[in-house]
Parts: structure tokens; C-alpha cells; sequence
């Protein structure tokens, strides 16, 4: 099930939390800073578990939020790392899960503190970091939708 979404609509910009957001095949979330740029970053989406978020936070005494991620979608009950190579539906939306979104230096360095350098952060979130895929169906993804396994 998807908890919650985030856009951010430039680079370096909060993300802001909403409850639907409109895909497009090939080109991702409209309004999002990587909207239609797959070319130049990748994948076009991505997930992240919000048992992974509250592991870490619990794992490592840490408080961060869902958005904290920088991921586009967070979800509930889902096992992402099992979706690379998979196609997947939310709703009329249809995916492909690419490949793992591991931990970069950037996400270490948002999440680094007193306690843990951006070295530790980025190795407690590796192969937990979520997931990076394309929209290979064009829907709209809203909060609370379930995820149908394709294949």
C-alpha cells in the first residue's frame, strides 16, 4: 500500500507531501524536478519502505521523516527489492522496477549527525534504500492504493 507521496520541484528543494499525483509513461511524476528527464537520471520513480525509515530510526535511535528519503512514493507492506525486474500496477499505472535506489553520499550527508557520519548513514541504508522504476503506464497514484504484482 502507498503511505505517503512526495515531489520536489526543483534540485535542492523540500519535498512536498501530496495525496495523488498524475504519472507519465516514460517521463515519471508531473511536477517533479526529474519529470521527463530519464535520459539524464535514470529511472523515472522511486519507493522506499516505511519499515525501512522506522528499522533505521529504531536500529540507529534516529528520528528521521518519511520525506527525509528523498524518495518519491513510500510504502507499507511491500517487499521493493523484490520488484527488480518486475512489472507492477498502482491503480492504472503500470511500472517496471529497474533496479535497487541505493544510499548516495548526498542521502548520507542529509542524514548525518552527531551520531552517525554520512559514511554509516549511507551503509545502514544499503539494499534497504528502496527502489528505482519506470512508468511504463500512465495513471494517477494516490495514497492508500495497493500494489498488484504483474509478473
Amino acid at each position: 500500500m502507498i503511505k505517503a507521496i512526495f515531489v520536489a520541484k526543483q534540485s535542492n528543494q523540500g519535498q512536498i507531501e501530496l495525496d495523488a499525483v498524475k504519472v507519465d509513461a516514460g517521463k515519471g511524476i508531473v511536477g517533479d524536478r526529474y519529470y521527463g528527464k530519464k535520459g539524464d537520471d535514470g529511472p523515472n520513480i522511486t519507493f522506499v519502505e516505511s519499515e525501512a525509515i522506522a528499522n533505521y530510526n529504531q536500529n540507529f535511535a534516529q528520528q528521521i521523516q518519511l520525506a527525509d528519503t528523498r524518495r518519491n512514493v513510500v510504502t507499507q507492506g511491500i517487499a521493493l527489492n523484490e520488484l527488480v525486474g518486475k512489472r507492477f500496477r498502482i491503480g492504472d499505472a503500470e511500472f517496471y522496477g529497474v533496479e535497487l535506489c541505493e544510499p548516495c553520499a548526498l542521502l548520507g550527508r542529509r542524514l548525518a549527525n552527531d551520531e552517525m557520519s554520512a559514511a554509516q548513514v549511507v551503509k545502514a541504508w544499503l539494499h534497504k534504500g528502496g527502489l528505482r522504476a519506470d512508468v511504463i503506464c500512465s495513471g494517477v497514484v494516490r495514497v492508500g492504493m495497493s500494489f498488484e504484482r504483474l509478473d
